[in-house]
């Protein structure tokens, strides 16, 4: 005789099967579960990989993630320049992962292409105080006035700058002058150029992106 599956019974009376949320066999993590798997957190870690994205005259403009140049490039907008050795599977494919994208159709790229952020100024100044010239993490980096707001200073790309809340503590509502701390650099808005330099940064840890920076 084969064993009955463990049956519950709800409010009307009527068996349903039992949701223990035990694991179906090739199951990666317990239905609802928190915490993804190992195998499921480096998928998610690779997903998120840069890829660099060249216009379609070959020339650098942007740095994506390898879910969001996949995407470009199954909906026929980019193709692959360079591949990285890993793969990516779906029910019925699998596709390698791109390192290098170029867009199939040629776009004009505004001199100011970054919106005025929190994540841009970090981005901006590498994840770096600009007081103390620390990197940190950005969790541990905040934004601040270098002309303090309380003496009209703007919320703007030449008045923001990441920096620790070490730092932001001691300079508190002054100027770094009269805080008695220097300024690494004068900020700048986020250029073109700016992110040409930043792409040159990373593509030092992917060889395959060198020559298409550093010409």
């Amino acid at each position: 005789m084969s064993a009955r599956r463990p049956s519950m019974v709800d409010s009307r009376g009527r068996h349903t099967p039992d949701a223990t949320g035990a694991l179906a066999p090739g199951s990666e993590s317990p239905a609802g579960s928190r915490f993804p798997s190992p195998i499921a957190a480096r998928r998610m870690a690779l997903m998120q990989e840069p890829v660099l994205v060249l216009n379609a005259t070959y020339e650098p403009i942007n740095v994506t993630a390898v879910r969001r140049a996949m995407v470009l490039m199954l909906k026929g907008v980019a193709q692959a320049e360079e591949l990285h050795n890993a793969e990516v599977h779906s029910a019925a494919h699998s596709h390698r992962v791109p390192s290098v994208i170029r867009l199939l159709a040629y776009r004009h790229i505004p001199q100011q292409s970054r919106a005025l952020s929190r994540k841009n100024i970090l981005l901006r100044d590498r994840n770096t105080c600009q007081f103390c010239l620390r990197i940190f993490p950005s969790s541990e980096l905040t934004l601040d006035h270098v002309v303090p707001r309380s003496r009209g200073g703007r919320s703007s790309w030449e008045n923001l700058v990441a920096c620790c809340y070490r730092c932001n503590n001691s300079k508190g509502d002054r100027t770094p002058e009269e805080a008695g701390i220097k300024l690494a650099r004068k900020p700048r808005p986020f250029t073109l150029h700016t992110s040409r330099q930043l792409m040159r940064l990373i593509g030092h840890r992917d060889e395959r992106w060198r020559k298409y920076l550093f010409y």
